[in-house]
């Protein structure tokens, strides 16, 4: 009987209550990290009210970063791209999309240039993109990289490498911004939120750099949890996570982002970013 009541009090102190563990969330490090931290903080306050639980937001270096933690669940919940959202579902049996933001669905990118270059605002890409250089976002960015490399290939019929002089990786949409308009690249692409909002930010030169053409619409960023939640946290959880990111309206929370709100979202919505990926060899 004593040796019953100490296995039994040894596994209740090893087995944390769902009260006592913390639900951990991330998101691909698209912006700048201050401005990361801001808008994740206040999802893992709300959550943590809405849910009852503790949730915590923990930061990471890089989008892969990002993929890894999803896979090893080092964090539960991630806010990925439409790249990094399949990259992870696929490495994770069982992991869904469940939420994108109403503009979500209808994404789209910027390609950007230094007024050196005197190219302007047209409907389609340029020849005189040849021998210029060329400045994506992360490797892994579907805004920054796969969708504008996408449409480079279908419109120019080359590779980056084969149409461009030098090929580089910013890591995120800002330092992009920068670097395009420092002069340091000619040429960047990148998420059009994030332009707009750094526009309004005052951040944006735009007598050194302008939007030269704006890609076709895709499905982009997206909410994924990992297929093991409910085993986990009980039934019915991740139906209740769902909710509670679609009950999000406080209107600071979701300028953060931006967005003007959260909607359903399933893994299929993302096929043509899995298709897209494959076509440029980002993908097996």
């Amino acid at each position: 009987m004593t040796r019953l009541i100490l296995i039994l009090c040894i596994t209740l102190f090893v087995t944390p209550t769902v009260s006592a563990r913390t639900f951990v969330f991330t998101a691909i490090p698209d912006n700048d990290e201050t401005r990361l931290i801001q808008r994740f903080g206040k999802i893992a306050t709300y959550l943590s009210d809405t849910l009852n639980i503790k949730v915590k937001y923990i930061p990471v270096k890089s989008y892969p970063a990002a993929v890894t933690a999803f896979r090893h669940n080092q964090v539960q919940l991630a806010w990925f791209g439409g790249l990094t959202g399949v990259q992870a579902r696929r490495l994770t049996p069982g992991a869904q999309a469940i939420a994108q933001g109403q503009e979500d669905p209808k994404f789209k990118s910027y390609f950007i240039a230094h007024i050196s270059t005197g190219l302007q605002l047209a409907d389609d890409l340029p020849q005189a993109f040849y021998g210029k250089t060329m400045l994506f976002g992360s490797k892994s960015s579907t805004s920054g990289r796969l969708m504008p490399e996408f449409y480079l290939r279908k419109q120019l019929q080359n590779t980056p490498g084969e149409i461009f002089s030098r090929v580089g990786f910013s890591g995120n949409h800002s330092r992009t911004i920068a670097l395009v308009q420092s002069g340091a690249y000619q040429l960047g692409a990148v998420n059009y939120q994030v332009w707009e909002q750094e526009l309004a930010d005052g951040k944006i030169d735009t007598s050194k750099v302008a939007i030269i053409w704006t890609t076709p619409d895709y499905p982009d960023y997206h909410w994924t949890v990992r297929g093991d939640i409910d085993a986990v946290w009980g039934d019915g959880f991740a139906a209740k996570l769902q909710q509670a990111l679609f009950d999000i309206n406080d209107p600071e929370l979701l300028a953060a982002f931006p967005r003007s709100g959260f909607i359903p979202a399933s893994n299929t919505d993302y096929d043509v970013i899995e298709s897209s990926a494959k076509n440029i060899g980002l993908l097996d």
